[in-house]
């Protein structure tokens, strides 16, 4: 019984190709300049940049930047099969390509570094109640131009 226990284990183990080499989770590097700015994934604040965190492998993620005075970045991370995934097909391991599948192993995520400059927003300034000054070199297609700033 102990046998066929340890045997059943070590089929398992030996087959799950992606699972053992990679793991269910990836490292991800997320650096800013300027440094020290916020980093969300999906959602939810990670910590500032430079950051590096592990992610699920099974799952895309939101990765998005902010730093006030800064345009906020958003990069969506996306899962892509992993190589690993054919040591398992060679090992002839059915039940590898399963665990892989389950545990997500059998995804990379990318990219697996972000590194961005960020640009620095457009200036604002509140005039008189609700209405708003916008300077910008790029204007929004969908602004509506009231007037121009000349040099004296």
């Amino acid at each position: 019984m102990k046998k066929t226990l340890l045997f059943v284990t070590l089929i398992f183990l030996m087959t799950s190709c992606a699972t053992i080499i990679s793991g269910s989770k990836q490292n991800i590097k997320i650096n800013s300049t300027p440094t020290n700015a916020f980093v969300f994934v999906d959602g939810k604040q990670q910590g500032k940049t430079p950051l590096e965190t592990k992610l699920e492998r099974k799952s895309n993620h939101n990765i998005a930047i902010k730093l006030e005075g800064y345009n906020d970045f958003n990069i969506r991370l996306e899962k892509k099969m992993n190589g690993w995934l054919w040591g398992n097909i060679l090992a002839g391991g059915i039940i590898g390509y399963i665990v892989d599948l389950s545990t997500g192993a059998v995804y990379r995520l990318t990219p697996k570094e972000i590194n961005k400059q960020l640009g620095k927003t457009v200036a604002s300034r509140l005039v008189k109640d609700n209405i708003y000054v916008f300077a910008t070199l790029d204007a929004e297609v969908s602004s509506d131009k009231i007037g121009q700033l000349v040099k004296r």
